[in-house]
C-alpha cells in the first residue's frame, strides 16, 4: 500500500441502485466509504423511472441518485468521486489499491463492483435507440405497465420462449405476436401454435423501426414488409464493462455465463471484493430492486466480516 494513498474502508465502484443502497448501509455501520461513478450517462438514463421499490415508484433515475445523495449526506461518511475506476488490485497484505482517472491513489479494505453491464445494441436498425427503455423494452415485469393496452412483439430466438407469447403478456396487452429470425428451427409448427392461441409468428430481419419520438408505430423488415406495432420486448446481449473484463483476464475474477459469480453475501471470487446489482445475474434476474437487495446484501457482508 502507498503510505500516501488516501484510504477507506470501502470503495464502491458504480452510484446507480444497488452501489448507493450499499453505500448508505455502510456509513449507517460507520463505514468510511468512496462512491466513485462515472462521467457517461448510467444504462439505466433511457428510463423515464423506477417501478416497485416502495416510496419511489416513478421516480426518475435522477431524482432516485439526488435523493440518495442527500440522504447520504446526513451521516457526512460518503465521499463522490465523478470518475472512471481504471484498474482494482489486490494487495497480498489485504485490502486493494484502486487507480482512478484523477490519478488519485485510493486504498480500500473492501471493493464493490456495482458497475451495471452494456447492452449490445443491434447494427442498423434505424431508430432503436431513441425507443430502446421506452417503447422497445428488454422485460415486462419493469415497464409492462407503461406499455398497457398496447400492440406488443415479442422479438427473439427462441422456440421454446416465442411460444408463450400468446399468454406471457395478458397482464399487459391481448395483442401480441412474435418476430423471429428467417432460420429460425420448427417455425411453421410454432407459427400454426400461436395461431391457435389467437397470435402470430412473423419471420424477417428487423431493419427500422418508425416511431415518434421514442414511441413506436411500426417495425420495418429486411424484405419491405411493415407490422403496426406499438412496444417491442426485445432483450439485447450484454457484456461486463472494460472494468470488469480486466479483472477477469488480470486476476481470475469468476465469471459465470459472462456475469460475475457471488456468493450470498455478494463476495467474488477475490476475497475482499463485492458485487452487486446487474452484473452479476441475467436479464430476467435484473431490476431495480434486485439491485438494491444486492448492495443491501454486500454491505451487510462487509460489516459482518470486520466483526470476526
Amino acid at each position: 500500500m502507498n503510505p500516501t494513498a488516501r484510504q477507506y474502508d470501502t470503495v464502491i465502484v458504480g452510484g446507480g441502485p444497488a452501489g448507493l443502497t450499499a453505500a448508505l448501509a455502510l456509513t449507517r455501520y460507520r463505514h468510511r466509504t468512496l462512491v466513485v461513478e462515472s462521467p457517461e450517462p448510467p444504462r439505466n438514463a433511457a428510463s423515464r423511472g423506477v417501478h416497485g421499490l416502495i416510496g419511489l415508484e416513478g421516480a426518475t433515475p435522477d431524482e432516485l441518485r439526488a435523493r440518495a445523495w442527500e440522504e447520504l449526506g446526513r451521516y457526512g461518511l460518503a465521499e463522490r468521486l465523478d470518475g472512471r475506476v481504471e484498474e482494482i488490485t489486490p494487495l497480498a497484505e489485504g485490502g486493494f489499491d484502486v487507480a482512478t482517472d484523477h490519478e488519485d491513489t485510493i486504498w480500500a479494505r473492501d471493493v464493490i463492483l456495482a458497475t451495471g453491464v452494456t447492452d449490445q445494441y443491434p447494427d442498423g436498425v434505424e431508430g432503436f435507440a431513441a425507443c430502446w427503455g421506452r417503447t422497445v423494452i428488454h422485460c415486462p415485469f419493469c415497464v409492462g405497465e407503461e406499455n398497457a393496452d398496447r400492440s406488443w412483439a415479442w422479438v427473439a430466438d427462441d422456440p421454446d420462449h416465442l411460444g408463450m407469447t400468446a399468454t406471457a403478456f395478458r397482464a399487459w396487452t391481448g395483442d401480441a405476436i412474435a418476430i423471429a429470425p428467417p432460420w429460425l428451427p420448427g417455425a411453421d409448427e410454432l407459427r400454426r401454435s400461436l395461431r391457435e392461441r389467437g397470435s402470430d409468428l412473423v419471420l424477417g430481419e428487423i431493419t427500422r423501426l418508425h416511431h415518434t419520438d421514442g414511441d413506436l408505430r411500426a417495425v420495418e423488415l429486411a424484405d419491405g414488409t411493415v407490422l403496426e406495432r406499438q412496444t417491442l420486448l426485445w432483450p439485447q446481449p450484454q457484456r461486463q464493462v472494460p472494468l470488469v473484463e480486466r479483472l477477469a483476464q488480470d486476476h481470475a475474477l469468476a465469471l459465470n455465463d459472462g456475469y460475475v459469480t457471488v456468493d450470498e453475501g455478494r463476495q467474488t471470487s477475490i476475497p475482499g471484493l463485492y458485487a452487486a446489482g446487474d452484473l452479476t445475474g441475467k436479464p430476467w434476474e435484473q431490476g431495480v430492486v434486485p439491485a438494491v437487495t444486492a448492495g443491501s446484501a454486500a454491505a451487510d457482508a462487509i460489516h459482518f466480516a470486520t466483526l470476526t
